[in-house]
């Protein structure tokens, strides 16, 4: 479907208004049909797919299409580029040339205008997208005339980057933007953290598929999280309490699961959960700043409620509040839109030695309700 809120739900929907005419080209669509003759000593479905990549990377060197005859579809030469090269910079990081580092492996795209990650839900716009080389430079070629914003996102950091200048397309033209540095969100230097921050919860533990339900194409460990149901393993881990995670001794490819879910309760219903992070601070300043950087890489009809050292607070310290219609949990996808939230802590909530962070998925509007989280990190007051 070119158009649809089957995974992604309503925040992706394309909305249209009266009196303001749209259009976009969808395709081409190519179709290819291949076979292989089995034997033996062969994988049938590994050479199948083995040549469908082949093929896939041919029309890849072929795009865009010189064939086309509609006037909104251009060809190679009707459509411009933009080159440039992305630095992050952290003074927080530890690295041996400073405070700056290419953005190895950084996703970069043109879409069109908007606030840093509205590229995320525009459906009516074009967009094209390209990944930095080792030195953090791009390229992002045959791209269809028009205005556009230069979005980023970088493996390894949080938050979104945005280019504050509107980039004009023209046919045949190169642009190249030089230089470009992205601050990552940050406000003091890493106390601990849970993750990595990649959009994804794949770093985390995701159990092994119910056997009746087990897709046996998706067993490669990249593929772990392609099998339907495995959400409702929380409830058979867990039982009778929920998740508890020691920073310092607890791993969370084994210990944190991938999705913060509901739990099964008697009748087939369902009941809201909260983890636990416990974790060692010494000499905390009582009047400083700490903040919690907490990233979510999907979210469906929750709401995450976070608590200090507190359990039974009646109101949270901080609230998502209703967030995410994504459907990822229950598509067997491992990430849906992201989010971060940036979570100020005044030290005098912390302690000296043992404190608790309490995370409640609140929220139970049906078995499906619930977050992955992508990374979480405690910060210090600012140095």
């Amino acid at each position: 479907m070119c158009a649809s809120t089957h995974y992604v739900g309503r925040e992706m929907d394309t909305h249209y208004e009266q009196g303001k005419p749209w259009k976009k080209v969808l395709g081409p669509v190519f179709i290819y049909l291949n076979s292989a003759s089995s034997n033996e000593d062969s994988d049938v479905r590994k050479t199948l797919w083995k040549d469908a990549k082949r093929q896939l990377s041919e029309e890849i060197a072929s795009w865009p299409y010189n064939f086309t005859q509609s006037k909104d579809f251009p060809s190679a030469e009707g459509r411009g580029n933009v080159t440039g090269e992305l630095i992050v910079r952290d003074r927080y990081m530890k690295q041996d040339h400073g405070h700056t580092m290419h953005a190895h492996s950084a996703f970069v795209g043109l879409a069109p205008p908007g606030a840093a990650g509205s590229w995320q839900t525009d459906t009516k716009g074009y967009q094209f997208w390209t990944q930095t080389d080792k030195h953090g430079r791009f390229e992002i070629n045959h791209v269809q005339p028009g205005d556009y914003i230069l979005y980023a996102w970088v493996p390894g950091f949080i938050g979104d980057y945005k280019l504050d200048l509107n980039i004009t397309i023209q046919p045949g033209k190169e642009i190249d933007l030089g230089a470009l540095i992205y601050d990552p969100p940050r406000n003091g230097p890493t106390l601990w953290e849970i993750g990595i921050p990649d959009r994804t919860a794949a770093e985390f533990f995701i159990p092994d598929p119910y056997p009746t339900r087990m897709n046996r194409i998706c067993k490669d460990p990249e593929d772990r999280y392609r099998q339907y149901g495995l959400w409702d393993c929380y409830s058979d881990i867990y039982p009778d309490s929920d998740l508890v995670y020691n920073v310092g001794t607890s791993n969370y490819s084994q210990d944190w699961f991938f999705a913060h879910v509901l739990r099964r309760g008697e009748n087939n219903t369902r009941e809201p959960t909260t983890w636990q992070i416990r974790f060692n601070l010494e000499n905390v300043n009582r009047r400083g700043m700490y903040t919690l950087q907490l990233a979510l890489a999907s979210a469906a009809s929750s709401d995450v409620q976070v608590r200090f050292n507190d359990a039974f607070s009646r109101r949270p310290h901080f609230s998502t509040h209703l967030i995410g219609w994504d459907n990822a949990i229950a598509r067997h996808g491992i990430h849906g839109l992201y989010k971060l939230y940036s979570i100020f802590v005044p030290g005098f909530r912390l302690r000296n030695g043992e404190n608790t962070i309490f995370l409640t998925q609140s929220r139970n509007l049906g078995a499906f309700s619930g977050v992955m989280y992508d990374y979480i990190r405690l910060e210090g007051p600012a140095v």
